[in-house]
This record gives C-alpha cells, sequence and structure tokens, in this order.
C-alpha cells in the first residue's frame, strides 16, 4: 500500500495496470496476548506495507517479552493503548478494541479504514492488493453480521440467549457455576430485555470497516448505553460491532476479509504447513490462526499475485468446503468405523457399517455349495457362518481373516458387533456370509436395523440337515423346537417397524419347488451386472420331509414357516419318494410307526452331490443331545 499520505497504489501493484486513484490509509487495531515475537514479526509485516497499527497487549503478558516486542518494533510508528487484563468472552476484549481504535483515528485522523487482526494473523497477500480492493469497494464495510434470531451462526454456544441472561461467571475459571447459573436463569424464565432500537446480530470478531463507520461507532450518542448493556453478553466481540455497525452503516457486504474458521466445539481451527496450497489458492487476504511453528507459510506468505492477478476477489469457498468436510469426519467420522470419541454411545456413530453386505439366512442348509456359488457369480467375499457358535467360518477355510480377524469363537462373542463391522470395513470388497438358527443370534437387530444389510430369508430351511442325521427323533424334536424358536425370535425382528434392512423372503416349500427364483434375486441384487445364466447350485435331498414333519407335529410340536405342505409332497412325489414311507430319521424303510420314546435311527446321510465343496461347517453339530443342548443353542436377543 501506498504510505500514508499518498493517494495511488504503485504501478504493477494491481498486475501491471496503470496508477489507479486510490485514497486508501489503512490502520490496523492488533490484540495480543501470548507469543510476542511472532505478533513483532506480524505487525512488521502490516507497517512495511504502509498501514499504522496500534497493538493491544494483554495486562497479564510478561513485562520483559512487552519490552522485547516494542524494541523490535521501533521506529514504526506502532501505538499502544493502555494495557487491560482481558478474558475470552468477556467485554474486556471489546474495551481493548475500543482503546486501540480511538488512540489510532486519533493519533492518525487520514485513516480509511480500520482492521483487526491479532498475533496469529498472517497477511496472504500484500498491503497494495488489499488497498486495491478497498478502493474498488469504497465505502463499504467487510463484516460478519448475521441476526441472531434468523441464523444460527453459534458453534457450540449459546445463540439468542447469550444476548438476554445474565454471565456473572467466567465460562473458562467457573464453568460449572456458568452453566448453573444459566439453567437457573431458563427455569425461573429470568430474562433481560434487550434496549429498544437494538436487533443483536452476530459474527466474526475480524473486520474491516471504514473509518467513518468506525468513529461513528465510537461517537454513538448512545454510547455507554450500548457499552453497558453489552458488558453483560456473552462473548460480546462477536456481537457489538456486528450489531452496532448496522446502526451507523449503509454498505454492509457481510464476509470477513480473514479467513477463520471454526470447529464443532467453536474452537478456531489452526493452519499447518501442510495447508500452504490451499492458502495461496483462497485469494484471501488474512488467515487465522497460523501455528507458531509453521515456517514454511511465515516464509512464503504474503505472495504477490501473478501478473493480471492482482484483482482477483478472495475465494474461500474450497478451503472452506474442504475445513467442512473435515469437521464432519471428525464429528461423525467414517461410515461404520466406531471411535472412541462416540463408542459406545447408541446410534451416535456415522452409520452401523461401511458398505451393504448381505446375510443369506438358511438357503445355506439347502444348497451346501452355496458360498461358492455366490462367490464366483457376484463377485462378492462370500464367507460361511461368520457366527457359527464353535468356529468363525471365513471364506477359503483362512485362519486370520481381513484386519487381521481371528476365526476364534470365543474372541468373537467378546464384541459381535465390532467384529462384524471391522470385517465389513476392512474387506477389500463387499462381503456375504451365511447365517442360520444355529448360529449365534446376538446380532439379529442390528442387521435388520442396518440400511446396508440386504438379507435373503428362507424360513424352515433348518430341517433339512436334520434329514438322514442319524439322529434319535427323540433328539430331533428337541433341536427342532429350539430352531424353530430362534427361527421366529429372528423373523419378529425383521418384522419390526425399526427395521432399515433390505428383506426378501421365502420358505422351504417355494424354495424348493422353484429354487431359481431366490437364487436369480440374489444374484440379480448382489451383481446387477454380471452374468445371470450360471447353472444353480446342487441342493440337498428333501425327501421325507413331509412325513417328519407330520411326525413333529404329532409330538407336539408345530412346524411353521415351512410354506405349503401340499407343494412339499408334491415336490418329493416328484422326486421319486414313496409316498407313507418316512425317510430319514424318521422311519426306517419298511418299519411301522415308532412308539413314543423310541430311539429309532434312520438311514445315513445321502452322499454329497459331485464337485459339492467340502464344508467346515457341520450343520447338524449343535443338534447333538445332552443337557448342553438347550444352553449350546438357545439365542440371544438384541433390542434396537
Amino acid at each position: 500500500m501506498a504510505p500514508p499520505g499518498s493517494g495511488t497504489v504503485p504501478a504493477g501493484a494491481t498486475g501491471g495496470a496503470a496508477p489507479v486513484p486510490v485514497p486508501v490509509r489503512l490502520g490496523v487495531v492488533m490484540l495480543c496476548h501470548d507469543n510476542l515475537e511472532l505478533a513483532a514479526r506480524m505487525a512488521r509485516l502490516w507497517t512495511d506495507g504502509g498501514a499504522r497499527i496500534a497493538i493491544h497487549i494483554d495486562a497479564k503478558a510478561p513485562a520483559d517479552a512487552t519490552a522485547a516486542l516494542k524494541s523490535a518494533l521501533q521506529g514504526t510508528g506502532a501505538l499502544y493503548p493502555a494495557r487491560r487484563p482481558c478474558e475470552w468472552g468477556t467485554f474486556s476484549l471489546v474495551q481493548a478494541t475500543l482503546d486501540a481504535a480511538r488512540l489510532l483515528l486519533d493519533s492518525h485522523p487520514d485513516l480509511t479504514h480500520v482492521i483487526t487482526a491479532s498475533g496469529a494473523c498472517l497477511p496472504l497477500r500484500p498491503m497494495p492488493e488489499l488497498a486495491a480492493h478497498l478502493a474498488r469497494h469504497a465505502g463499504r464495510d467487510f463484516i460478519e453480521s448475521v441476526t441472531a434470531r434468523d441464523v444460527g451462526w453459534t458453534v457450540g454456544g449459546l445463540n439468542e440467549e447469550r444476548f438476554t441472561l445474565r454471565f456473572p461467571f467466567s465460562y473458562r475459571r467457573q464453568r460449572g457455576l456458568f452453566d448453573r447459573y444459566v439453567a437457573l436463569q431458563r427455569r425461573l424464565g429470568l430474562a433481560r430485555a434487550i434496549p429498544q432500537g437494538l436487533v443483536p446480530h452476530l459474527g466474526s470478531q475480524w473486520w474491516c470497516l471504514t473509518a467513518a463507520t468506525v468513529r461513528a461507532i465510537l461517537n454513538d450518542p448512545r454510547r455507554a448505553e450500548w457499552d453497558a448493556y453489552f458488558r453483560r453478553v456473552w462473548v460480546p466481540d462477536e456481537s457489538y460491532f456486528q450489531t452496532l455497525v448496522r446502526r451507523h452503516s449503509i454498505d454492509v457486504e457481510s464476509r470477513s476479509l480473514t479467513l477463520a474458521k471454526f470447529d464443532a466445539q467453536g474452537k478456531p481451527y489452526v493452519f499447518y504447513d501442510d495447508h500452504l496450497s490451499l492458502l495461496a489458492g483462497s485469494r484471501a487476504f488474512v488467515a487465522r490462526k497460523i501455528w507458531p511453528g509453521a515456517r514454511a507459510l511465515y516464509d512464503h506468505f504474503p505472495v504477490t499475485a501473478a501478473d493480471g492477478q492482482a484483482d482477483q476477489e478472495p475465494d474461500t469457498d474450497r478451503i472452506e468446503a474442504l475445513l467442512d468436510r473435515a469437521a464432519d469426519r471428525r464429528q461423525r467420522g467414517r461410515p461404520g468405523l466406531y471411535m472412541q470419541s462416540r463408542f459406545p454411545r447408541k446410534d451416535a456413530e456415522n452409520g452401523k457399517t461401511a458398505r451393504p453386505y448381505a446375510v443369506i439366512y438358511g438357503f445355506g442348509d439347502l444348497f451346501p455349495g452355496l458360498a461358492e456359488w455366490l462367490a464366483a457369480g457376484t463377485g462378492l467375499t462370500m464367507h460361511r457362518h461368520l457366527l457359527a457358535r464353535d468356529q468363525v467360518e471365513f471364506a477359503q477355510d483362512e485362519r486370520i481373516g481381513p484386519g487381521a480377524l481371528s476365526d476364534s469363537a470365543a474372541i468373537r462373542d467378546l464384541d459381535p458387533r465390532g467384529f462384524l463391522t471391522s470385517l465389513i470395513r476392512s474387506s477389500p470388497t463387499e462381503i456375504g456370509f451365511l447365517f442360520s438358527p444355529r448360529d449365534r443370534q446376538s446380532l439379529n437387530w442390528f442387521m435388520a436395523t442396518d440400511p446396508n444389510a440386504r438379507i435373503y430369508v428362507a424360513t424352515g430351511a433348518w430341517i433339512a440337515p436334520m434329514l438322514g442325521s442319524g439322529m434319535p427323533f427323540d433328539d430331533i424334536r428337541r433341536a427342532a423346537a429350539v430352531m424353530q424358536r430362534a427361527e421366529i425370535e429372528f423373523l419378529s425382528a425383521l418384522d419390526s417397524v425399526w427395521v432399515k434392512a433390505r428383506v426378501a423372503r421365502f420358505n422351504l416349500a417355494d424354495t424348493v419347488a422353484k429354487p431359481q427364483v431366490p437364487l436369480r434375486l440374489m444374484l440379480h441384487d448382489l451383481a446387477p451386472e454380471g452374468p445371470h445364466s450360471v447353472a444353480l447350485p446342487a441342493m440337498r435331498s428333501v425327501t421325507g420331509v413331509v412325513p417328519l414333519l407330520r411326525r413333529l407335529t404329532n409330538a407336539g410340536l408345530r412346524p411353521r414357516r415351512m410354506g405349503d405342505l401340499r407343494t412339499l409332497r408334491a415336490v418329493t412325489v416328484h422326486a421319486g419318494a414313496k409316498p407313507g414311507n418316512a425317510s430319514g430319521a424318521a422311519a426306517a424303510p419298511g418299519a411301522g410307526s415308532a412308539p413314543a420314546g423310541a430311539q429309532r435311527a434312520g438311514p445315513a446321510a445321502p452322499p454329497a452331490p459331485p464337485g459339492a465343496p467340502q464344508v467346515r461347517h457341520d450343520p447338524a453339530a449343535p443338534l447333538a443331545a445332552g443337557r448342553g443342548l438347550r444352553r449350546a443353542v438357545g439365542p440371544t436377543r438384541e433390542r434396537p
């Protein structure tokens, strides 16, 4: 900027353009409380550019540091108003600004603009570019000023109540008393009246006003009334000038020339060396707050614009959008990533899981090679029974899964939700897994209420492994009761109004009659662009299922959700079964009906279809008879 007394910007300061009459003389009000050595360096940047400066040094600052700052600024014409002890959130910061502005304007009556800064504010562009910008917008006041009632400007603090309540206690030093006194005023309905003619506004304390507007505020006839009112307003440095400027200015641009952003807790962002390119691209005139150790920033800025770009307007949208995304990431986290700051508060996470996944319920009991078939047809990483009671069954029989997750069921059961969410987040591709009533049921509600879950259900399929299992009928009946109870509870979760998962249901009869319908649906949903003409996987034989269901009914157990028994009978008859013959574990061939309590085993299980994989999970394992049966397969429940 031209030295005080000059009315032009030097040639070349605006990209080589001819000298333009710019009657701009800038004054700087700088507030400092610590790191005074760096503050002196910043003050030099302002004064070397032709600005006049008044520096208020907090009365609590060390005397030796204060003396060093004044010594470093000798010959710059820096002014020093009376020192006051300043505290955040109180009127002391406003009073310090008023004192410095009064001293600055009285000492330099030719000033045209006043800008506020701190010792942590770094000019990003040279003073002549700032002067040219102010000259192009002559008479305009740059200050963020939004109405407290209509705009929720405040981050992490009081909005309208800061103007109507009383705050005799320090927010930082007496936080407990502060909060209790605010709560007491709310409970009693106490409120201060806002002075007539005053419309509260909020905004950043870093502004650039015309000298005429600053003088009007300083000399306002009702100044004593305003000061008395704002002395009891919380954080008045964000409302005093922002409110009074609306009474004295006719041209307000509600934005600051200083780039300053605040996080979700109301604390200013700190810029480091790795923000250099972002700050340079913002074309902002001043940035706050700069880390004292950011040497690359202090050495690089202020930087003169390239030819033809000196008149470029500040464009902070990109960096503000980036900071907003960073704030959102910090506050909400990555989807499906549970962190200490949000766990274990219910529903405080950013999504239950990181990406979509598939839960194949019951179909694995009918199609032994289903996991491999789906993996080949969809490209998903298809695990088998991740929630099996004895061992986690990762794809390809891995002992250590993605994210270094162990296949130990005991370790998994310490935190089943953490296990599943970590597996989904750590897997390189989307995953799916098999699920049945034989598995742990602790995640039923979690999966049912997860929008990322795609659940394909074949009800009643749990009975298929019992056919030909060789188990005594009494044990089959007890196991069937446990399986059915677990399935009913899982289905009750899927019937809840809280369900957010995508659910597709089929019963045993429909699946056995038309297996291509659910299987093609899975292929289409999980791989919309993939080939859907692959051969279907081999299905386990269900011969004898109708006699077994009839015998379970006669024994006091009512099998449910099996579908139309006529369809099952027609399918099994078509497959070659002889009506009336209870195959499998129901009765031996040629034998009559077994007496109650008879321990009669059926024939051996049919051989696996050619090419079927060796599945490590034994579907009949948890069906063993004995005292631990109910404990071994009893489902647990998780409510939403």
